[in-house]
């Protein structure tokens, strides 16, 4: 990238003025990461000074049966497979209780497509779940489970969103999106709920009052221009409802544990190489500089391991999720080490590590508890990036 062309970019970002497509395509072209990350920093400080957000989650995957066969997905199972799986409710509930001693306060619930359970196990799940754990944040199901309720009940998006918040539910969660745009998604998704049904569902959630996140899957057989047009397309649903609280980047994983088993369900994987830690750096700092309009971008350190989640805050994350106990959906195709937990003082530990200030927050991003930040004394401990 030349200098002029640096300047005008820098210019934009520092007046505020919105980056276009071809900005955003322009960004993911230069080769100078530390000055990529240093404005996207900038914006995130702009945004959030020197916090960085944490809240302390689990994550309940109630059944691993699902109908589609998504290219890039190791979680799924078909009925009958060996470790298929489909938990009782109140084998469910019992569960989440015993992670009531972990203070935590949002359960995180995704599954499969199951195609023989019936649509009354989804909302009874969540209200009995609520009863079991009054003082959790329930945020549960993808638009793609949404749109799949509405198969199996014959109801609209609308009413099965009422019913759901009826139960319990406080937010949807931002998976099924992955790349929106059809020139990649028609070979890496195997179910039906593409852009204008996921949006469709997002903006009814966010009419009803719910808040959401918004998500996307890079790393596989995507070019950067697609990863633009994804933030572009969320960018313009956020101008209009304001729904979104956080965007967060999920690294794809190739599929290293279900080889052990002589399965491979990762279609992609001989054909792809997993983004390496400066790309997902790069991703970060273009998506907090395009997705102008939204408060938060998250690093999920399970996708990104704990060393890199670690450096997204220096290029435009704000925000570490979460203090995960069992991650199934990354956990069945990721063996590159990162840990199955991380607690409450382990996220202290990592964000101080990193220069920044922990804040812990519940689900609507609310503040529960503001920790003191990193001993400024110590020489050992890295201080924010100056900018």
């Amino acid at each position: 990238m030349d200098a002029g062309l640096k300047r005008e970019l820098e210019e934009k970002v520092r007046s505020g003025e919105r980056l276009t497509r071809e900005d955003g395509i322009a960004l993911y072209e230069s080769d100078d990461l530390a000055w990529l990350g240093g404005l996207a920093h900038e914006v995130r400080t702009r945004k959030n000074g020197d916090v960085v957000h944490f809240n302390v989650n689990r994550h309940l995957n109630m059944t691993n049966v699902c109908t589609a066969s998504c290219a890039y997905c190791s979680f799924q199972r078909k009925p009958g497979e060996k470790d298929a799986y489909t938990m009782r409710i109140e084998e469910a509930v019992r569960l989440a209780k015993a992670m009531e001693n972990d203070n935590l306060t949002e359960l995180h619930i995704v599954n499969g497509l199951h195609p023989n359970l019936p649509w009354r196990y989804y909302p009874r799940s969540l209200s009995e779940l609520k009863k079991a754990l009054p003082n959790v944040s329930l945020k549960a199901f993808t638009a793609t489970e949404i749109h799949h309720f509405e198969t199996i009940s014959g109801m609209s998006a609308s009413d099965i969103l009422d019913e759901l918040i009826e139960a319990g539910l406080e937010s949807l969660t931002g998976g099924g999106a992955e790349i929106f745009d059809w020139e990649v998604r028609q070979h890496i998704v195997d179910h039906r709920t593409h852009w204008e049904d996921w949006s469709r569902i997002h903006r009814l959630a966010h009419s009803k009052g719910l808040k959401t996140p918004s998500t996307m899957l890079y790393g596989h057989i995507e070019e950067p221009r697609h990863r633009v047009d994804h933030v572009l397309r969320l960018r313009e649903l956020q101008d209009e409802t304001g729904g979104f609280q956080v965007f967060i980047p999920l690294r794809y994983q190739h599929d290293f544990v279900d080889m052990q088993d002589g399965k491979v369900r990762n279609k992609l994987q001989a054909r792809t190489t997993m983004a390496t830690g400066a790309e997902a750096l790069k991703t970060f700092a273009v998506s907090r500089l395009l997705f102008d309009n939204v408060p938060h971008v998250k690093v999920f350190w399970v996708m990104h391991g704990v060393q890199t989640a670690q450096l997204a805050l220096q290029h435009g994350a704000d925000d570490m999720d979460g203090s995960v106990v069992e991650y199934k959906i990354t956990h069945d195709a990721d063996n590159y080490g990162t840990p199955n937990k991380l607690g409450r003082e382990d996220l202290l530990e990592l964000i101080r590590e990193a220069g920044f200030r922990p804040v812990e927050r519940n689900t609507r991003y609310e503040i529960i508890r503001e920790y003191p930040g990193p001993d400024a004394g110590l020489r050992e401990t890295p201080q924010a990036m100056r900018v």
